[in-house]
């Protein structure tokens, strides 16, 4: 059973998302919250497998809420997904860099927020790999890059091939094929890199790679 946050001011959007959520089998909604710090509370008490939280809330905004929650050692398994506007889509790049694991904007299709959930509580993939590209790459030449950390030289060179097919957005089967590799070694690879750079999730290896210049805005299929 995959347990769920509803994080948002808005009490039509939690309803119709709980309305949504709740009719499937697999899906249970167990809390809600109207601000940034009841979301922090909730998936304290909880421990939801995701967080559906709204960018814009009264107290704290879920930008802050998800970096807290991302950076809590305690809520580790805990997945974020950010809910935004297309005229909110500056704090995309934010959200992902605070620790989401992807983005959903809250008119999307109710067939889609179920897929979304899924794919984030089992982490093995973005959600709307697509969308979340070309939004990374508008933004990310809008923001200044770090220094990439020494973590990647420890990547081998298997290893950082395998990143940046991550950051394109494919699945781990995808990759298998794309190397011809079997889908557990596809696997096997992401946990490996995910663990030598410390990251919650796929979500944050595209940022990494975009920042470390692994891979830029034109490189990227559709």
């Amino acid at each position: 059973m995959i347990r769920v946050l509803l994080a948002d001011d808005q009490t039509l959007v939690r309803a119709g998302f709980r309305s949504i959520l709740s009719d499937e089998d697999d899906i249970e909604v167990v809390a809600e919250a109207a601000t940034g710090e009841a979301a922090i509370a909730g998936a304290r008490e909880h421990r939801p497998d995701v967080v559906l939280m709204d960018i814009r809330m009264p107290e704290l905004d879920g930008l802050e809420a998800t970096r807290r929650i991302a950076g809590d050692p305690a809520l580790g398994d805990v997945k974020v997904i950010i809910l935004t506007t297309f005229d909110l889509d500056d704090y995309v790049y934010g959200a992902l860099r605070a620790g989401a694991s992807g983005f959903l904007v809250k008119d999307t299709e109710p067939a889609e927020l179920i897929h979304a959930v899924r794919v984030v509580a089992r982490g093995d993939a973005l959600i709307a790999p697509s969308i979340t590209r070309r939004l990374i790459a508008e933004f990310a030449g809008r923001v200044k890059r770090p220094e990439p950390g020494p973590e990647l030289n420890a990547l081998t060179e298997r290893e950082r091939e395998v990143m940046t097919l991550v950051a394109s957005g494919l699945s781990n089967d995808e990759i298998a094929a794309r190397l011809v590799l079997s889908p557990a070694t596809a696997k096997t690879h992401v946990s490996r890199i995910m663990t030598k750079l410390g990251v919650r999730d796929r979500a944050q290896l595209v940022i990494i790679a975009y920042e470390a210049g692994m891979i830029t805005p034109g490189w990227l299929t559709p």
